[in-house]
């Protein structure tokens, strides 16, 4: 057992959440001196999550990781009523067209991100202790199943497929690393593909999203607008990029360039070294992760740290996808840079949790 956490991952999620703070600032000084006429708005808020994100991250990095486990459940049910009552008129706000957000002045809190913990801690708890039953299915993976089913119902209301489609492939990751059988997998990808047709029939502009996916330049002002300027901030990038500060698709061509797209901004201004950065942190972050994981000598914390880490990477990969133009857009946030408060927060208490566990490692 180790007396300390491992302070090389914990360095380089300090050092990348700055780096994160610095372009937006230069994604976003912009906009926010045209539409708040205050460049560093976005900077500044950002810079509050980040304390407080900070502040809890060391403060969970203490906390012993069996608390979770005694108290998973409860935390579920907890974040199961938030995403309820976000769907009521009056409690929930609604932003870029879903109703996902707890609306606190300014700011805004979505319980959907804390569902995605709340979800990996609780089916880690059920596979550590169910884990000889994963093999059979009404046994080992229907529970898993049933929960994931009305978390994902539920912010599909809202809708935020995005985020649902994050939480549904980080829970089968984890079923995949507790042994469950091939032909689950294989099953689950037809019934994803049925599913996914259904959204698309119920709502028609989803649909808009996958032509504007398929041919962006069928609609350049409409639904294939934003990939398209995403396409244009990447592409003159070259090895050193146009040099900070000096992105062209900031000035009111790609919307709302701190948040989804704050990787095009990257690779415009920082080029194949800015991309060298990004994909550095999170392969570093995914190693210290897996590492952790292997060493743990509980079964609980084998999987929520493989959880975690896995949950943190799926929507990198997401986020990087949709970015260059491989997925349809989604509305989910790259970890650590983008400019969002609750993503932020949720993914600095994972890193905690994480942190803690690496000192009870072998």
């Amino acid at each position: 057992m180790n007396k300390h956490i491992d302070k090389y991952l914990f360095a380089a999620v300090v050092l990348f959440c700055i780096f994160g703070i610095i372009m937006i600032y230069s994604s976003s000084y912009i906009w926010a001196d045209y539409k708040f006429n205050d460049a560093f708005r976005y900077v500044k808020l950002q810079s509050i999550f980040l304390i407080i994100g900070i502040v809890l991250m060391i403060v969970i990095s203490k906390i012993d990781y069996r608390i979770y486990y005694k108290y998973a459940t409860h935390f579920f049910i907890f974040c199961l009523i938030l995403l309820i009552l976000v769907l009521i008129p009056g409690i929930g706000t609604i932003r870029n067209g879903s109703r996902s957000w707890f609306g606190i002045g300014s700011l805004g809190i979505q319980p959907s991100e804390f569902m995605k913990l709340a979800l990996i801690i609780l089916t880690s708890k059920y596979l550590s202790n169910s884990g000889k039953n994963i093999k059979s299915f009404f046994k080992g993976i229907l529970p898993v199943l049933l929960l994931l089913g009305l978390v994902f119902l539920l912010i599909m209301m809202q809708p935020d497929f995005g985020t649902g489609m994050i939480i549904v492939v980080s829970i089968l990751s984890l079923l995949f690393i507790a042994g469950a059988n091939m032909k689950f997998f294989f099953l689950s990808g037809f019934i994803g593909v049925i599913g996914i047709v259904i959204l698309i029939l119920i709502a028609p502009y989803r649909m808009d999203r996958i032509i504007s996916f398929i041919n962006p330049w069928s609609d350049p002002l409409g639904t294939g607008f934003q990939i398209i300027q995403s396409l244009y901030a990447i592409g003159p990038g070259g090895i050193f990029g146009l040099g900070f500060l000096k992105s062209r698709q900031k000035h009111f061509y790609l919307p709302e360039p701190q948040t989804d797209f704050i990787f095009s901004i990257i690779s415009e201004e920082l080029g194949i070294m800015g991309i060298l950065i990004v994909s550095l942190f999170f392969i570093f972050i995914l190693y210290c992760g897996i590492k952790i994981a292997l060493n743990s000598k509980n079964l609980f914390c084998k999987y929520l740290t493989f959880g975690m880490t896995f949950q943190i990477l799926i929507q990198a990969v997401m986020n990087l996808m949709v970015v260059v133009g491989l997925i349809p857009v989604t509305g989910v946030t790259l970890p650590f840079l983008s400019y969002g408060g609750s993503s932020l927060l949720i993914t600095l208490c994972s890193m905690g949790i994480i942190l803690n566990i690496s000192k009870h490692c072998k």
